[in-house]
């Protein structure tokens, strides 16, 4: 975990105050990519910036990216499941940590080599294995506007995306198959982010509110109603346990689970 780099890529048009060009790093050892107005992304060789690969499929920007890691990857050493709503301490060498963060990642990983999900402007998704094929292993159809956020779930098994068509959609992790949309919202869907457990997933969206849905049961659970005008972004703590949003309104809301 030790190669992990950020690509840029050219900056997203400006269509709502969002941070729209997603700039990945990728935890293959050697390889990192990102994404552009240019249709493709971009797979980069971390040690001498060599290109490597070129990822095609998308008819129009490519605005989002998310890696079947990247939960492991911002937690690293830390334990959601060990949280309490009191911070936890982390303690150990940094070699100790090191390897705590290794095991975590190879767990959540598996066997497979890591995926990766794109949206587009052009309203569809791609699933990829960047550090092995330049071919998608599944084109999601089924939104019917362009894509703001994608998003795995923590233990990978799930897919969230949210669009401009009010909806969020969940896939398949592995095959991206489509499974359910979820539908609340009154206008665009800006941001998602899930819980430390995968089993909810928070929205924020031009409505002003936000939602949290059950994954499992595939329903809203909580209706989160405060802002004053549209919610930009939202995310979850790394423990469980808050969810904080910002939005036009100019606050930064705390909930708490």
């Amino acid at each position: 975990m030790d190669h992990v780099s950020v690509l840029g890529a050219a900056p997203h048009k400006p269509r709502v105050p969002l941070p729209g060009k997603r700039l990945q790093g990728w935890q293959h050892p050697h390889l990192g990519h990102a994404d552009g107005q240019d249709r493709t992304i971009k797979v980069w060789r971390t040690q001498d910036g060599v290109l490597c690969r070129t990822l095609q499929g998308h008819a129009h920007w490519v605005n989002t990216m998310a890696l079947s890691t990247d939960y492991v990857l911002r937690t690293g050493a830390f334990e959601p499941a060990e949280a309490t709503i009191n911070p936890q301490d982390v303690s150990g060498s940094l070699a100790e940590l090191k390897d705590k963060a290794q095991q975590r990642y190879d767990q959540v990983r598996g066997q497979e080599p890591e995926r990766l999900v794109s949206g587009s402007d052009d309203f569809t998704l791609f699933l990829w294995r960047p550090a092995e094929d330049k071919k998608p292993l599944e084109r999601m159809t089924g939104h019917q506007a362009l894509i703001n956020q994608v998003l795995f779930s923590p233990d990978t098994r799930l897919i969230a995306s949210a669009s401009f068509d009010k909806s969020i959609k969940l896939w398949d992790g592995r095959t991206g198959k489509y499974l359910t949309s979820l539908r609340g919202h009154v206008s665009a869907v800006y941001q998602i982010a899930w819980s430390a457990d995968s089993r909810l997933l928070v929205s924020g969206s031009s409505d002003s509110t936000l939602k949290v849905w059950d994954a499992k049961m595939k329903k809203l659970a909580i209706d989160l109603p405060g802002h004053a005008d549209e919610v930009y972004a939202t995310d979850w703590s790394p423990d469980g346990q808050r969810v904080a949003s910002g939005g036009k309104d100019k606050c930064l809301r705390i909930w708490r689970r």
